[in-house]
């Protein structure tokens, strides 16, 4: 089980909070965050995982494009 904070916790409406473990369910928070999450939340994200986490993901296509092509201009 992880404990997200409450700016992350809130991108996670449909979700059992209690359920979520970071380690399980690292490629999913991580997703959801970039597709939804605030400035608060991709700083808690940023603080977990580098850079390059973040570019694989984009590169396994597991992100809507939008939120994919504004993190590839981003991160380039």
């Amino acid at each position: 089980m992880v404990n997200l904070p409450q700016c992350i916790s809130k991108f996670f409406w449909g979700d059992k909070l209690e359920e979520l473990d970071w380690e399980k369910h690292k490629n999913y928070i991580a997703r959801t965050i970039l597709e939804r999450g605030d400035r608060d939340a991709v700083k808690w994200l940023l603080e977990k995982v580098d850079t390059n986490y973040i570019k694989n993901l984009l590169k396994a296509k597991k992100i809507d494009l939008k939120s994919a092509n504004f993190w590839n201009i981003y991160l380039s």
